[in-house]
């Protein structure tokens, strides 16, 4: 029972539920940048290229003697190229995300710091308190 509660303790610590969120909101990004390299850019890379589409690029190789298709070994180059790619994408808006975050925090914590550092504005006397003000003064006058 003991172990049940140390676990509960350490599963509902800040800290790993934040980056449970993390994870399951990165493989979500994952996703999309994924699909956004395979659904647009790479079929637009493949136009300028000629049409080859990454995916299916290969070396076969035979084994000797055989001449059967089941002992072709190949090694499938595009689908590695096709992976590099998308990694450098995810890799890259990533960054540009990071580099926004950052540039927004910046920003706020020049405006704080800005904010604390200005002297704050004297307070303006209403004009009823300047009035009675004078009418003491006048009064200690007169004593």
């Amino acid at each position: 029972m003991k172990m049940l509660q140390e676990f509960k303790e350490f599963a509902m610590r800040g800290n790993v539920v934040d980056m449970a969120v993390g994870v399951i909101i990165g493989g979500a990004f994952g996703k999309i940048v994924s699909s956004l390299v395979a659904d647009v850019v790479m079929p637009l890379i493949g136009i300028l290229i000629g049409g080859i589409d990454f995916t299916s690029l290969k070396w076969t190789f035979k084994a000797p003697g055989l001449d059967l298709a089941s002992h072709e070994v190949t090694v499938n180059y595009g689908n590695f190229i096709q992976v590099t790619f998308d990694f450098l994408v995810i890799a890259f808006s990533i960054f540009m995300v990071i580099k926004l975050i950052n540039r927004f925090s910046a920003k706020k914590k020049a405006a704080e710091e800005a904010a604390a550092a200005a002297p704050a504005p004297e307070p303006v006397e209403p004009d009823d308190v300047k009035l009675l003000k004078e009418i003491r003064d006048l009064l200690k006058e007169k004593k």
